[in-house]
């Protein structure tokens, strides 16, 4: 992916500099640790690497917003987003470390939790550990509607956090199936999710309709690696206007419904809406 790069801790701050200057003032954190283990410690470590940024970051910027991804599938060496035993993912038992993982993160200050992993009764789990904790203004949004896609590659690649064996079809949801969605944003919502992500985006504009037609909460659309990877491709070879080809994703996200856009496109957005 050009342009796009893993930041280590004395660096981050320069990152975000760059960022607000721009205006762009919110950002969604993922963690690569220094060891990986079959149940994922280091997501829920007090002092790793996503809880240290955030420190970071807030200490210097307290005005910008930041949004914790809360998944082991970094942290994990299977590379899955659950506890996995004799090559099954184990859904229930996985719930206890994402609510840690996520009461981890609000207590570095979080604002938003954002769990990506796409176990069953997940949000439940995690407002109620939220809650606990005192934790109870902290919203959760949530990747409801997230489909076991091919445009995830760059970004497994960069954060290497590919399966080390099968797939993710298990747990996230057939491309085929739409309805799905549509089942899954309502169970969230009825967890306690304050709003919910539709991923990838492109291919997706349908079922970004269709929720915010049926479904009265913010919507964001996540611009995945894959459909980033070949807008920079195409640019690259001077076969497209990359300007007028990103700046019409954006507008045909926000058209179908979006209330907003995680992208990487985020700073070339910010810097040609100035322009």
């Amino acid at each position: 992916m050009p342009g796009i790069y893993q930041f280590s801790l004395d660096k981050v701050l320069d990152e975000v500099k760059k960022a607000v200057e721009l205006g762009v003032k919110s950002f969604l954190l993922f963690g690569i640790p220094n060891h990986k283990d079959e149940v994922g410690s280091g997501a829920y470590e007090e002092n790793g690497v996503v809880p240290r940024a955030i420190k970071l970051i807030k200490n210097s910027y307290p005005d910008v917003i930041i949004i914790a991804d809360v998944c082991l599938c970094e942290y994990t060496s299977h590379g899955h987003c659950g506890l996995v035993r004799d090559g099954e993912i184990l859904n229930d038992e996985t719930l206890p470390l994402l609510a840690k993982s996520s009461v981890c993160y609000a207590k570095a200050g979080a604002d938003i939790i954002a769990p990506s992993d796409m176990m069953d009764l997940r949000v439940a789990a995690i407002r109620e550990a939220l809650d606990e904790e005192g934790f109870t203004g902290v919203p959760i949004l949530s990747y409801s509607a997230k489909f076991a896609s091919g445009y995830y590659g760059p970004f497994r690649d960069a954060a290497h956090s590919a399966p080390g064996f099968g797939d993710r079809k298990t747990y996230q949801m057939d491309p085929a199936n739409g309805n799905e969605a549509l089942r899954e944003v309502e169970e969230d919502i009825l967890e306690g999710a304050d709003f919910i992500i539709a991923k990838p985006a492109l291919a997706y504009m349908d079922i970004i309709k269709e929720i915010s037609l049926n479904f009265n909460i913010p919507i964001i659309a996540y611009n995945v690696s894959g459909e980033y990877a070949m807008v920079k491709a195409a640019a690259a070879n001077g076969w497209i206007d990359e300007k007028k080809i990103v700046m019409e994703n954006m507008i045909g996200l926000k058209r179908a419904g979006a209330t907003a856009i995680i992208t990487y496109h985020a700073l070339d957005v910010a810097r040609w809406l100035r322009e």
